[in-house]
């Protein structure tokens, strides 16, 4: 196997991995990252939608106790299942709304320019946020209510946008509907796992016969590295959050916007 697609995977699950479960937008970085480093076109687009299930198994390992019936126990398995019935309501816009507009929105906007515009917004925005007087009517997921839920999806679809970031959508999302930080943030990596796995699922149906061994190879490289990699930032993320805001994640996407509008001058 050629060395440079081995680094290229590497450093791709490396920058999937740190920024997917950050309110910094991974799809956005990838893009930028992509301009550099990438692959052919056609294979990009699944390389980065595919190591989102690695990110996604970090998730699995990390809260498994809190999503998996089978180990969380008889005494809390009616709220395991409880969990998932409302993952699978705040999942349904995405993929309503994805299948009606996530090719066009492609076709349209995957472009540095519109990365830079959506950091430099969703920054100020959570910026402003963190600075309000925040009520918390939900201090738990148990809490959150079917119409709180399916709000909370729409918010994700402003994710399909690049550079928004799904994580920045479905937390602020979260946090304006009256959620607490800490129930924001754990819903939001709860969300991810439907959403990303029929995304991840769909690029696999659609270019599985057209992929060699090299490719698989390469996958299989990026996929572990976004796990390893994704592990870690959403332990560290979960202890930073219930002490810090989110006002810094919202200083550094405003930075990035403008330093890649000025780099695109």
């Amino acid at each position: 196997m050629d060395l440079l697609l081995v680094w290229n995977a590497i450093i791709l699950g490396i920058v999937e991995g740190v920024t997917e479960f950050l309110p910094i937008s991974s799809t956005g970085h990838l893009i930028i990252v992509n301009q550099w480093i990438s692959f052919d076109p056609a294979f990009t687009k699944l390389f980065d939608v595919v190591i989102q299930l690695g990110a996604i198994l970090a998730v699995f390992v990390y809260f498994r106790k809190e999503i998996c019936p089978c180990m969380a126990g008889k005494e809390k398995r009616a709220e395991v299942f409880a969990l998932w019935k409302k993952l699978l309501i705040g999942v349904l816009p995405a993929i309503v709304l994805g299948a009606l507009f996530a090719s066009k929105i492609e076709e349209k906007l995957f472009n540095p320019f519109t990365v830079a515009v959506m950091l430099i917004l969703g920054g100020i925005v959570l910026v402003l946020i963190e600075k309000r007087k925040h009520k918390e009517q939900f201090t738990s997921i148990k809490s959150l209510s079917t119409k709180t839920v399916l709000l909370i999806g729409l918010f994700q679809c402003l994710a399909m946008i690049p550079g928004t970031s799904r994580s920045a959508a479905t937390i602020i999302g979260a946090l304006l509907l009256g959620a607490s930080r800490v129930v924001a943030v754990e819903f939001s990596f709860f969300l991810a796992i439907p959403t990303m796995i029929a995304a991840s699922g769909y690029a696999l149906i659609k270019h599985w016969q057209a992929m060699s061994s090299t490719d698989l190879a390469v996958l299989a490289i990026g996929f572990l590295t976004t796990f390893f990699v994704a592990l870690l930032v959403v332990s560290k993320f979960m202890q930073f959050i219930r002490k810090h805001s989110l006002g810094s994640f919202g200083h550094y996407r405003i930075i990035l916007g403008i330093l890649i509008l000025l780099f695109l001058r």
